[in-house]
């Protein structure tokens, strides 16, 4: 199985981002899929998830109503969309496929290398 996340970069606050992750060697529409991040110094944090279907999503607080979730089954590709980016955002984002229907990191069956994205002030 790979995941292999993309679309990462340094863009300055207020601006926006894609990323993609382009899932392999798994039916991609039996996984729950979700993005996490880790800022330096700190702990990998949930970001978003995703159901199945796409029917259902959940968010961390800090970035509702700035970031989207959203995958194309027919593209095995998960995609995070991420407006109004803050400094804050800063970190190295991963994508993860989950079997179960939790969204804990703990959880996920599968983890990408993740991409770094660097909000500048």
């Amino acid at each position: 199985v790979q995941l292999q996340a993309s679309g990462g970069g340094l863009v300055q606050a207020g601006g926006s981002l894609r990323l993609s992750c382009a899932a392999s060697g798994l039916i991609f529409s039996l996984y729950r899929m979700g993005w996490f991040r880790q800022a330096p110094g700190k702990e990998r944090e949930f970001v978003a998830t995703i159901s199945r279907t796409g029917g259902s999503t959940r968010y961390t607080d800090s970035v509702k109503g700035r970031f989207t979730i959203s995958r194309d089954n027919a593209k095995n590709t998960v995609y995070l969309e991420m407006n109004s980016l803050e400094p804050e955002d800063t970190a190295v984002y991963y994508c993860a496929a989950g079997y179960s229907s939790s969204w804990s990191a703990a959880d996920m069956n599968y983890w990408g290398k993740g991409t770094l994205v660097t909000v500048s002030s």
